[in-house]
């Protein structure tokens, strides 16, 4: 048996490299947003007035529900609390593709 390791849960469990990003990303914002409530002392309903959003919404921000959530959102969110969210890029060198020769017939 192959033990296979990953750099988080989500490349473990998501179908695409894509999909895996987006939700380390919204991981990443919803934890931050969750301790900035905390750290703030913030009920849900002073939180969703700062947001521009209602207290359901936070709620499920709280839980972690974050299939309801946007990368857009959560960064509008992070913004409204003024937070300075910054998108890291990692450049990756891709496996040199060989060359094809085409033939016309």
């Amino acid at each position: 048996m192959t033990k296979q390791r990953f750099s988080n849960v989500w490349d473990a469990i998501e179908d695409t490299p894509q999909q895996a990003a987006s939700m380390t990303a919204r991981s990443e914002l919803m934890r931050a947003l969750q301790s900035w409530i905390e750290a703030e002392g913030l009920n849900q309903a002073t939180a969703a007035g700062l947001f521009g959003v209602t207290q359901p919404r936070v709620s499920d921000l709280v839980r972690g529900r974050i299939n309801l959530f946007s990368l857009d959102t959560l960064m509008d969110m992070a913004a409204a609390a003024g937070l300075s969210p910054k998108i890291s890029i990692k450049m990756h060198r891709p496996a040199k593709r060989q060359a094809t020769e085409v033939v016309h017939a």
